[in-house]
């Protein structure tokens, strides 16, 4: 057994829903490998996909596996709600209460780190390079890591729910529950090592996007020249990198007291379970920031196009981001007006907190004011947008409400807290990447998803959300709290019931979601858009054909200016071959990244199973696999003027046909 460490027949879990839950994803994995086995393509995905730097493949690549994730996040949400609405009267529902611990901790972390955050990325990775007219990020092999760090914790994820177990402690796993005195289990270890291995490639990529965006923007360009999208992002990039080490070492505080007995977190030997309260908050209200900006960046693409107008107040959009980002540090204290603290540190962190909605509200009246007057043309896109603002707005109010300590101190803890989080973030982020896969695909793939499943997919999701979540509004008034598996008091029942509805309608705006996919790959042929330019684009990433060739262009546009694509586009030029082809210099496939996230990955596992002699040998190979990446011969190349000549013929011949058709 020293072989396995603690690895044995007992880590299958028992219970008959985890049971058909691993022999589904059993037949599901044995598909999809036959499948990719019986077609012949594990060298095309070896060397298109899993080797890939190119920073739009790996964006999507980030697409797919938080898609994935989503599914599993929110079978959990779905499952909490039905266990609720079994267990009214009293009764004992049909999840043991230690599962159901594990089930709204994993729904949390799962939903944060692998869904939401990997959306912000995928879409970062698909959109600043064509933004900011760069033929890919700053460090391309760093960023095929970045996205496999992110997949082998996704991984660990799924695995604690067929070996083991996951953490049953809540998603931010505050001690003493988080302690080994508490949690003796692998838990709290599989919740460890996923979030330092997925949030070592967040800060990579963090810091990859800071230098792509300050050191690689086309000629021209300053930064008053930026997309908001870009400013967003390069605003999101600065927050990961001064927050996300405190995560970083704020976890590896909680391995040392696990592994080691050492004594940070809990009272005995001059601890304190509140040091990780403040230091675990100091990253995560930054997070929401992290994850909203790029939100808002998105929302200031699509309102312009739909809008047909230039986006309103510019600057003023620009010095509200950075407000935000700065202001984000220093509101953290909100989320525990009610651990004593004492008044006046919960009066400037409550008067912080107000202060920073005002930046926010500075972005929703740009909107606004961008959408009026304005020729509206009500695409799925403009549905999420429009739904955004009504949805986050009120997510807002709430939350400004919660900024005042006496009043958090009555719905502190409470079904309120949960309603309000679910306010911002469905409503900010979910809403926003959902249109800008959407607005995007065409830039991606080539080919527009279906507008009238993806309108459905709006509506389903939009009121869903509301049946799902105002109620727990109400049920926080009434004294319900958070994290109960079960209740006795009847007052509480049609609420709940009302939120199971709501969850199920927003599993059907998920189907609809997969639908518009298929749907739109079925009807690609009809749908083709080579321009992926959506009436008047203001950015000119859409100066590029759909999908962007590898090199994304031919020459290095011209970035002075605002809306420089629609001024080229009103000039007659957005379209202009170059005067000369020239050789590209572009980065070749490299397997470094794939590998080193795999060793670590299975050294992050060992770690958890205590299977030390692994975790040696997965370090030095990590090791290993480092040196050989720095020492290996370069490998980047140029791209012949002649394909690159000849790939642009094809693609203003498709734009001619294109054009003439519209």
């Amino acid at each position: 057994m020293l072989l396995l460490g603690k690895l044995n027949w007992d880590a299958i879990p028992k219970e008959p829903i985890v049971l058909v839950t691993m022999v589904i994803m059993a037949i599901g994995a044995i598909a999809l490998l036959g499948g990719i086995t019986y077609f012949k393509k594990w060298g095309y995905l070896w060397k298109e996909w899993f080797t890939s730097v190119d920073h739009k493949k790996i964006g999507i690549m980030y697409i797919v596996v938080s898609i994935v994730m989503l599914l599993r996040g929110f079978a959990d949400a779905i499952m909490m709600r039905l266990q609720l609405f079994l267990a009214r009267g009293g009764g004992e529902g049909y999840l043991h209460p230690d599962h159901y611990d594990q089930i709204f901790t994993a729904h949390g972390v799962i939903m944060i780190f692998f869904v939401a955050m990997g959306l912000v990325v995928g879409m970062m990775n698909i959109t600043v390079p064509l933004q900011i007219g760069a033929r890919d990020v700053a460090f391309p092999l760093l960023n095929s890591l970045s996205f496999w760090l992110f997949a082998g914790a996704a991984g660990l994820m799924m695995a604690s729910l067929v070996l083991g177990e996951f953490a049953a402690t809540g998603w931010m796993a505050y001690p003493p529950l988080s302690g080994i005195q508490y949690s003796p289990g692998v838990g709290v270890d599989y919740y460890i090592w996923a979030l330092q291995i997925s949030g070592l490639g967040t800060l990579l990529t963090g810091v990859n996007f800071f230098v792509t965006i300050v050191k690689m923007r086309a000629p021209g360009m300053t930064l008053m020249d930026m997309p908001i999208l870009t400013w967003t992002s390069l605003c999101t990039a600065v927050l990961i990198i001064a927050s996300f080490p405190v995560l970083t070492a704020t976890i590896a505080m909680l391995t040392l007291d696990r592994y080691f007995d050492f004594h940070f977190f809990t009272n005995e030997l001059g601890g304190s379970p509140m040091l990780y309260v403040n230091l675990i908050w100091t990253w995560g209200h930054p997070e929401v920031y992290i994850l909203v900006l790029p939100a808002f960046g998105i929302y200031s693409e699509i309102v312009p196009v739909f809008s047909r107008k230039s986006l309103f107040g510019y600057k003023s959009m620009v010095y509200a981001t950075i407000a935000i980002t700065v202001l984000a540090f220093v509101v953290w204290v909100h989320h525990f007006f009610t651990m004593g603290a004492g008044a006046n540190v919960n009066a400037f962190f409550g008067i912080m907190t107000m202060i920073i909605a005002i930046p926010t509200g500075v972005k929703i009246f740009s909107w606004l004011f961008t959408m009026y007057k304005g020729r509206i043309t009500f695409t799925s896109p403009m549905y999420w947008t429009l739904g955004f603002l009504v949805t986050f707005g009120i997510g807002g109010l709430t939350g400004v409400l919660m900024a005042v300590p006496p009043a958090d101190f009555l719905v502190h803890n409470s079904l309120f807290l949960i309603a309000h989080f679910h306010n911002v973030i469905i409503g900010g982020v979910v809403f926003a990447m959902l249109a800008g896969i959407t607005f995007y695909w065409p830039k991606m793939f080539g080919w527009k998803l279906n507008e009238a499943w993806g309108k459905a997919s709006f509506w389903f999701w939009f009121f869903g959300f509301y049946f799902a979540f105002i109620p727990l509004y109400i049920l926080g008034f009434m004294g319900m709290t958070r994290r109960l598996n079960t209740y006795d008091n009847p007052e509480w029942d049609p609420y709940l019931a009302i939120a199971f509805f709501g969850s199920c309608l927003v599993a059907i705006g998920i189907f609809c979601f997969v639908m518009q996919i298929v749907v739109g790959f079925l009807q690609r042929k009809d749908n083709m858009d080579v321009t992926g330019d959506p009436w008047d684009a203001r950015t000119f990433e859409w100066s590029t054909s759909s999908p962007a060739p590898f090199y994304n262009f031919a020459e290095l546009p011209n970035g002075s200016g605002i809306d420089r694509f629609w001024t080229d586009k009103e000039n007659g030029v957005a379209y202009a071959r170059p005067a000369k082809y020239v050789d590209i210099h572009m980065p070749t496939n490299r397997d470094a990244g794939v590998i080193i996230a795999l060793i670590i990955t299975v050294m992050g596992f060992a770690l958890i199973w205590h299977i030390w002699w692994l975790v040696v040998v997965s370090f030095v190979a990590a090791v290993i696999s480092f040196i050989r990446s720095s020492f290996t011969k370069k490998v980047d190349y140029y791209v012949p003027a002649a394909e690159v000549e000849r790939i642009e013929n094809e693609r203003y011949a498709l734009l001619e046909q294109h054009l003439k058709k519209d």
